[in-house]
């Protein structure tokens, strides 16, 4: 496998998630690509953005995802792999596929959370979403309870 795409959270599985993308990738032509995608920015979704403070407070989360990002990607890359780290606000089904079609991925890798009904019916799965709309393989790799 040449691109790996890993969409991670910083939560219980990332550590997981990458373990798994390293066991299917080849030191020599794999590449591991780690996306963390953000929540968009307010006046996307119809909201206004608020006061300044809101706005600063926004930025240095995304900052800081974004230190974590590197982190992760520096990390991988001390054991011989590639890696790079992408943050992008937006849906996160869309922005993954649309990504991973970009960056001519041939596996997506995410995890499994478990929600309860209420949860799923409202915000619904972004596995269940990437297996039906991705023409790309996806790895589901569910948490552990």
């Amino acid at each position: 496998m040449k691109n790996i795409l890993v969409s991670i959270d910083f939560d219980n599985l990332t550590r997981t998630l990458i373990e798994h993308a390293l066991d299917l990738a080849d030191k020599k032509t794999s590449r591991i690509w780690l996306l963390h995608v953000a929540a968009p920015d307010p006046d996307f979704v119809g909201y206004e953005a608020g006061p300044q403070y809101v706005r600063d407070n926004r930025a240095t989360v995304l900052k800081e995802e974004m230190a974590q990002l590197t982190e992760q990607a520096d990390r991988i890359e001390k054991m011989g792999y590639q890696a790079d780290g992408i943050l992008i606000q937006g849906a996160t089904a869309k922005t993954i596929i649309r990504e991973s079609e970009k960056l001519n991925i041939d596996l997506i890798i995410v995890g499994r959370q478990h929600h309860n009904f209420l949860y799923n019916a409202f915000f619904g799965s972004t596995p269940d979403e990437l297996i039906k709309r991705s023409k790309i393989p996806v790895m589901v790799i569910p948490e552990q309870e």
